[in-house]
């Protein structure tokens, strides 16, 4: 039974208010980070791909996955308003499923969040790489991408990965207050940028390149669906600052629907002008579909501006998504699960200043030297796992302590849970069968650790009283 002990609920809030951690953020801090996790890679990069899989109709397979995004976002919501510590899902699930669980599903978001943030700044560095070309700079070729990453050509790095990477690692490690503001200008930029091309491509949407609508029926509407649900990755990781907010209870749930929402209007309404202006079929090859549509239509001054906003886009999902995973990494070491060298905090900075270079130097090493094909297997099916359990917590939660004060409570029980856990089972069979098999070879390594460490030097094997249940 020590397998699902469980952490008491009120002992976890009275913790988080003496760790040190800075109580800064306000409502509109948190839409805007998660937005800026959210906005980037998925607007910029994937709609192209994902217009290839589904034609036009790549608008449903937005709204799909968006949908499997709300109903978890408002389980989300409602654990971050009755358990308002950091961690996120892992401290949820510790609080409801038991240690096991919660240390299967941290053990996945080390993953998910670490992947994404080495995964966008390739990414970013391919967008930076074309902005300085335009000015008539090129790196070295050896410096451009990890080792085999170009065929016939000899990369030994990706060095602009590599420096974005320790350049988010040094502002996200100097302070939250200083993170944020960064965060909420580019933010601002890149909105901005956006309804640019919202603004300008809709005057060049010519409705027959709408038809046919779906070329490729419900499974290409559906396994778009499954690959820009990528795109809607982030929006949880608001849930990671929980003990930075000053009105946690209140705060939280605005900024993880908040962010959610302006996102899919923004993903619908670009994907949707974007294949009225190109035939979808000509998005073949291309990592800058947004920006092409806008060569496409003639407008080439526009596209010199979303290729900048892309590059603010992708600064701000490295920084959202690095913050949200040393504030996970900061809970699942103060439990014990993890060194506890990991959840010692700064005494001038107030961040978990181990933890945060930690993860930055190790994800700027796989930045540099593994391609992106390879990063992007996992990502997916890691989230959609997290989404599944958290709707399933909330049934538990609700079922074992149905008197604990909750400022939002998940409309619909059990009936929006049960539709979260179908649509995200429903994405993750439309994932492919390798990415499968590396996820449980990570889920095997996760359990290793745990049977010969994380159960053993865990706080609550030490001190049983604490546990409940």
């Amino acid at each position: 039974m020590s397998l699902f002990r469980k952490k008491n609920i009120e002992a976890m809030l009275q913790v988080s208010e003496h760790d040190g951690l800075r109580k800064v953020l306000g409502p509109l801090d948190l839409v805007l980070m998660g937005i800026g996790a959210i906005v980037g890679t998925g607007i910029f990069v994937l709609t192209g791909t994902g217009a290839l899989t589904a034609g036009p109709a790549l608008t449903v397979s937005f709204v799909i996955a968006a949908m499997a995004c709300g109903f978890a976002a408002l389980c989300y919501a409602e654990f971050a308003s009755a358990i308002p510590v950091s961690g996120s899902i892992y401290t949820y699930s510790y609080a409801t499923l038991g240690e096991i669980v919660a240390w299967m599903i941290g053990w996945d978001l080390l993953l998910e969040y670490g992947l994404a943030t080495s995964a966008v700044s390739v990414g970013w560095s391919g967008y930076f790489q074309s902005l300085i070309a335009g000015f008539g700079v090129k790196l070295p070729a050896a410096l451009t991408a990890a080792p085999g990453a170009v065929p016939g050509v000899e990369t030994v790095v990706n060095l602009p990965a590599v420096l974005i990477m320790l350049a988010i690692t040094w502002v996200v490690s100097y302070g939250v207050r200083e993170s944020t503001r960064l965060n909420n200008v580019m933010v601002a930029i890149k909105v901005a940028v956006v309804l640019l091309f919202i603004a300008v491509g809709i005057w060049h949407v010519e409705p027959a390149n709408w038809q046919p609508f779906a070329p490729f029926g419900f499974t290409g509407i559906f396994n778009a669906a499954a690959l820009v649900f990528f795109a809607f990755i982030g929006f949880d990781a608001v849930t990671s600052a929980a003990e930075e907010v000053r009105n946690p209870r209140r705060d939280l749930p605005i900024g993880i629907i908040g962010s959610l929402a302006v996102c899919t209007l923004l993903y619908v309404i670009v994907a949707a002008i974007m294949t009225g202006i190109v035939p979808f079929a000509k998005f073949e090859g291309v990592d800058h579909p947004v920006s092409l549509a806008l060569q496409y239509a003639g407008q080439n001054w526009v596209a010199g501006f979303v290729d900048l906003g892309a590059i603010l886009g992708m600064t701000t999902v490295i920084l959202v998504m690095t913050y949200g995973q040393t504030r996970i990494i900061f809970a699942m070491s103060r439990d014990g699960l993890l060194p506890e060298k990991l959840s010692e905090v700064h005494p001038v900075h107030a961040t978990p200043f181990v933890a945060t270079w930690a993860v930055g130097i190790v994800f700027a090493t796989i930045a540099g030297f593994v391609p992106l094909n390879v990063l992007a297997e996992l990502i997916n099916i890691g989230t959609l796992a997290a989404f599944t359990l958290i709707s399933i917590a909330t049934l538990v939660l609700r079922r074992t302590q149905p008197d604990l004060p909750r400022a939002f409570r998940c409309p619909g029980v059990p009936v929006v849970p049960l539709l979260a856990v179908a649509f995200c089972v429903f994405l993750m069979l439309h994932l492919q069968m390798l990415t499968w098999i590396a996820f449980i070879v990570w889920l095997l390594l996760g359990m290793a650790i745990y049977f010969l460490y994380s159960r053993r030097n865990a706080v609550l094997h030490n001190h049983g009283g604490d546990a409940q249940g």
